[in-house]
């Protein structure tokens, strides 16, 4: 199975050509699941989404589920995709979930995401549901403030996984990035910052010490250091996982056997296979203050239009109106 293009009828009967992914993202840019799952739902049915580049709103990308057989999906509040799961098994689609539970609650860092406790028991009974092969455990961004020390955060990090390493059979991390505009700019407000080199030390040290108890793998995300032959430079958009948990979809192997390699699109530093994110920036209600990808101010606005248009082809409501420019413009650009 060779990923490309093919004509597409939209919702409004306009032919247009849409890229057809093997693998979706849902996602890097948004917490899709915790907002947006009846919209993605829907849209699966329809078999097509209208993607928005943020660098390039007004320029039309069109995505088929045509030929998809595998979707990550990435959130802090998985619990709206529990009514969805048996219609996405019912298709023979192979998934799973990476789940970010981290505990800055203390620190206002957060303010939009449910109580630890409520996330932990979503997490145990959606593993419960999907398998712990399919379920990872991100705790990303790894940062400190004037009041978390590292002692702290690990002994945060310890009742979680004294409570979900049963549930899961990877635990991922990344150290906080300052570098991103957005992040560099909170992180003065609210004064957090990443570990130095000592304090990155121990948490190393103290994570594959609770990993003799926890007994699963640890890896890093999009990190060039080399901590050690514990710690694994980890693929969030992972191969030998899909192959493993979709060993039974012949099609997905073969564009897996086709497609070696990590995804050009993204860091330098990322491992991740190709996949096409479906998500949005601006448009996630968590609030988290040390995200690169959501100015919060834009994503209730955001969040307004998709409640006045839950069904259209993009997360935002937006309609191919909006969005047109000439159709000399969108025929230059259709992908």
């Amino acid at each position: 199975m060779a990923e490309g293009k093919r004509p597409l009828l939209t919702d409004e009967g306009i032919q247009v050509s849409a890229t057809c992914p093997v693998i979706i993202s849902a996602s890097r840019a948004t917490d899709l699941p915790a907002y947006y799952a009846d919209w993605f739902i829907h849209r699966l049915k329809k078999g097509y989404v209208r993607w928005i580049n943020s660098f390039n709103p007004h320029l039309p990308y069109y995505v088929s589920f045509e030929d998809t057989r595998a979707i990550v999906f990435w959130s802090k509040n998985p619990l709206p995709m529990f009514p969805h799961l048996d219609y996405l098994d019912s298709l023979g689609l192979v998934y799973y979930f990476q789940v970010t539970l981290t505990d800055y609650g203390s620190e206002g860092l957060e303010p939009g995401v449910p109580p630890l406790d409520e996330r932990l028991s979503t997490f145990i009974r959606l593993s419960e549901r999907v398998g712990r092969d399919r379920m990872i455990w991100r705790f990303d961004p790894v940062l400190l403030t004037r009041t978390l020390d590292m002692g702290t955060l690990l002994s945060r990090i310890a009742y979680i996984g004294e409570r979900i390493a049963p549930y899961t059979e990877k635990f991922v991390f990344s150290f906080v990035d300052t570098s991103y505009s957005k992040v560099k700019k909170q992180a003065g407000i609210w004064q957090f910052r990443t570990p130095d080199p000592d304090e990155k030390e121990k948490f190393i040290k103290e994570i594959i010490r609770m990993n003799r108890t926890w007994g699963i793998s640890l890896a890093s995300c999009a990190d060039e250091a080399v901590y050690g032959p514990e710690i694994e430079h980890n693929k969030c958009v992972d191969d030998a996982l899909l192959r493993m948990i979709g060993h039974h979809d012949s099609a997905l192997i073969r564009y897996l056997d086709a497609h070696p390699g990590k995804d050009p699109g993204q860091r330098p530093a990322c491992t991740c296979i190709k996949s096409k994110d479906i998500g949005q920036y601006d448009t996630c209600l968590h609030g988290c203050v040390y995200c690169y990808a959501t100015d919060h101010a834009k994503a209730q606005v955001q969040y307004e239009k998709h409640l006045s248009s839950p069904e259209a082809d993009t997360i935002t409501g937006d309609t191919f109106g909006q969005q047109r420019r000439t159709d000399r413009d969108i025929q230059s650009y259709l992908l």
